[in-house]
């Protein structure tokens, strides 16, 4: 089984590369200076395919895909549908960890445009089937950043640069070529308008991929005279990956070459390491559009899913279609605002909540499983890309209120990697599980879907899979049923393992309770209570135990160790409050409601030495809160359990105002996979999930004049704020459906009625909302 190591290696090599290239990038960087502008410029122009004006309406000309892109936000820029097995966009020449999606705002080279891409991941991997357009002679790689004309890349700009969740398009500066591109669920849609009377080429990569990603075998050929058919085969993040595409033309292919590497081969076709496939026009046409369907399972489906979901070649109506599912999807919350930055902040997060889970199955249902067999008509659309680590703490809540019709995939998604590999997905990609990050976080996604009513999966299969998956003896689950803690000397990060493994027993208790299963609550809720085998009372923070049960000596809170070290992505000052599952709990470790507010508050006003190796991971400081890391992104509303809610709205609208902006590098940290955004999209609206599966939202302090988000049944619910305004942070009163609402939080199965929600705000705390013990959250199994 591989390890979290794996991952280790990756930052570090990715260190290492970003730092080799240090001196490019700042130059690049230079280019931000008047990123904010040029960003702003580019959205607010209307936006044209061709000479005609593209239809686009609201919410969806609020999105701005280059929020993100700058930084370490590692932000999918291309063109794709919501949850859409095809990411088709532009390849950067990799320079480091900040090209982990293949794209960074810094840059000014592209060297293709892939049809899958991750979103926000701090590892990069996929880049699959890269094709570029270019002219003059035939050339087989990709030049360099300092030269990409000595091979078929080029230089391009911002400023001839348009970019929409559902079309991109940008101007080869070497080439005078311009490159459009859409999507649909399973294909991508190019069109290249080349310069008249030059040689052209179009050449499809199989060897090139983004990150880790490495090919192992690929292979092409021209099946007639429109259309190639072929397979990329790689190892990377994604263990074990297997793609199939074809690709259609709509003008013939009069001349097509097969490359290894840069050797040209005989005939039409070609099986190798690192296959090339060349189009050759000796006056290219005016214009050349390609349809390059993927599957899972072989080119013959990937050809169906291109006839099924883009028959024609109207390449305008496939934009539309693709506008049309973002705005739809979009329109599930409402905000109104005089303050457009804020909605451009919001409509782009809620874009990136819905990048991922991505669709691992064809237009026919059918898809390859974590054990390489393929699965035909499963009953469920089969999802990938669940970075759970990330997204069970505010992205899967968030799904369960604004996309219900897809939870039942999502769940069964995970249910059959269970049958397939023997434990719930820790990380799955692409037909391989990661094995990435700590805890078996399949679980709250399931329990929270469960314990708010959703039927469309086997309940017993999925309480029955979670057992498995919390019994294993690897990852330090084996120490957990011993002894109740992971020793430090046996166990790497083991202090992360334990407290993440305990917020996951939490959720199977909850739902075995739901079921009556008595022994199975009993056992569970015992282990969800292990974290405090980690607090130490002398020094009010958890802290590594050895195998002799003693606390490990010397300790320092401030220290974060990746490798071999005690926590995962974090130290001791940020894990100290990772116990969503009960803050109660941990309130009485403290001392009570005084001391732990006193030492929340020290949270956001400490400093000190972190060590060099957590820049990275460990970033949007507050003192010692890092909301660039997603173990914290509930800890500026734990206040509230303490009766103290006006001091979560304080921290709440901090975070908002200095973490989220419409600049390219406005993400704290990286999206991983829509889980920062997912925690602007709700705490914007007003309210927060502490507990991943407990069903009920904390209150923070909502940005907008009004929020309405449209639920399942048609029915709405309304957040509407009186006097709302930067000054008025703190929540003064509210009501719900007309009535006087004293309580700090509300309950899912409230929202989901239907209503409305009136939060009066004043400039000053009202220190008696949510101040009796009868209005505050409660972590109660």
């Amino acid at each position: 089984m591989k390890s979290k190591l794996q991952r280790v290696s990756w930052q570090f090599k990715a260190a290492n590369m970003t730092l080799r290239f240090k001196n490019a990038y700042l130059l690049a960087f230079s280019g931000l200076v008047m990123a904010g502008a040029q960003v702003k410029a580019q959205v607010e122009q209307p936006r044209k395919i061709q000479g005609q004006k593209l239809p686009e309406s609201k919410p969806l000309s609020y999105v701005d895909p280059y929020i993100g892109s700058g930084g370490h936000g590692h932000v999918f820029v291309g063109a794709s549908v919501p949850f859409g097995a095809v990411q088709v966009g532009p390849n950067n020449i990799v320079k480091g960890w900040d090209w982990c999606s293949g794209y960074h705002y810094s840059d000014s080279v592209v060297i293709g445009f892939s049809q899958t891409h991750l979103s926000g991941t701090g590892i990069g991997d996929l880049g699959d089937v890269l094709i570029m357009p270019y002219t003059g002679d035939v050339k087989t790689n990709h030049g360099s950043q300092e030269n990409p004309t000595t091979g078929y890349g080029s230089h391009y700009s911002h400023s001839r640069e348009t970019a929409r969740p559902g079309y991109y398009a940008v101007h080869l500066d070497d080439h005078d070529i311009q490159v459009e591109l859409t999507a649909s669920e399973r294909v991508g849609f190019h069109r290249y308008t080349f310069p008249k009377g030059k040689p052209a080429h179009i050449i499809v990569d199989l060897k090139e991929g983004i990150g880790w990603d490495a090919p192992v075998e690929t292979f092409i050929r021209q099946k007639d005279e429109y259309t190639l058919e072929g397979y990329r085969f790689s190892k990377g993040w994604s263990e074990d990956q297997r793609l199939w595409f074809a690709i259609k033309s709509n003008v013939p292919v009069k001349n097509f070459a097969v490359y290894d590497g840069d050797e040209k081969k005989e005939g039409k076709e070609l099986k190798a390491k690192y296959t090339k496939g060349v189009i050759s026009f000796d006056n290219a046409p005016a214009q050349v559009m390609l349809k390059v369907g993927i599957s899972p399972v072989s080119s013959e489906n990937a050809l169906a899913n291109i006839n099924a979901e883009i028959p024609g070649w109207d390449f305008a109506a496939a934009v539309n279609s693709a506008n049309n599912k973002w705005n739809k999807e979009l329109a599930k919350i409402n905000v109104q605002s005089a303050d457009e930055a804020k909605k451009r902040v919001f409509y782009t997060a809620m874009y990136h909540t819905m990048i991922g889970p991505a669709l691992f199955n064809d237009h026919d249902g059918s898809y390859r499983g974590t054990d390489k067999k393929v699965y035909t008509k499963p009953g469920f659309d089969n999802y990938t890309t669940f970075s759970l680590w990330d997204t069970y703490r505010s992205a899967a809540p968030l799904s369960t209120l604004l996309h219900p019709d897809r939870m039942s995939s999502f769940i069964n998604s995970l249910l059959a990697i269970y049958q397939q590999q023997g434990k719930l997905p820790i990380w799955p990609l692409m037909g391989s599980e990661t094995n990435c990050m700590v805890g078996y976080h399949a679980v709250p996604l399931i329990a929270d879907a469960y314990l708010k009513g959703f039927k469309g999966f086997d309940a017993e299969a999925a309480l029955a899979a979670m057992k498995v998956s919390s019994t294993r003896d690897d990852l330090g689950v084996n120490y957990v049923k011993e002894r109740g803690y992971i020793p430090s000397d046996k166990e790497y990060e083991s202090v992360s393992k334990a407290m993440e493994y305990a917020i996951d027993d939490w959720c199977i208790a909850a739902m075995a309770k739901k079921m009556g299963k008595t022994d199975d609550y009993n056992t569970y809720a015992k282990r969800a209570a292990y974290y405090k085998n980690y607090f130490d009372s002398t020094i009010k923070f958890v802290r590594p135990r050895m195998s002799d049960g003693s606390f490990k000596t010397p300790y320092d809170p401030f220290q974060s160790k990746h490798e071999k070290g005690d926590f995962t992505e974090g130290n001791g000052w940020q894990y100290t409050w990772l116990v969503p599952q009960d803050v109660e709990g941990l309130i009485s470790l403290m001392g009570g409601d005084a001391p732990f507010t006193q030492k929340l508050d020290s949270l956001f006003e400490a400093k000190g030495d972190m060590g060099k190796e957590a820049s990275n991971d460990i970033s949007g400081l507050i003192g010692m809160y890092a909301h660039g890391n997603e173990p914290s992104h509930h800890v500026t509303y734990m206040y509230t359990y303490a009766g103290n809610q006006w001091k979560t709205a304080e921290k709440v609208r901090q975070v908002m105002q200095e973490f989220y902006t419409t600049k390219p590098d406005g993400l704290a940290g990286n999206e991983d996979v829509g889980a920062m955004s997912s925690w602007y999209v709700l705490s914007s609206v007003g309210f927060y999930p502490v507990n991943p599966a407990k069903g009920i939202y904390v209150f923070g302090s909502p940005v907008f004049d009004k929020a309405s988000l449209q639920l399942q049944g048609g029915k709405t619910f309304t957040v509407q704020t009186l006097n709302n305004s930067a000054a008025n942070k703190y929540i003064q009163s509210i009501t719900l459906n007309g009535k006087p609402y004293t309580k700090s939080y509300i309950k899912h199965a409230d929202i989901v009625k239907g209503g409305t929600l009136v939060i009066k705000m004043g400039d000053k705390p009202n220190y008696a909302f949510g101040k009796l013990a009868a209005d505050r959250p409660d972590s109660k199994l």
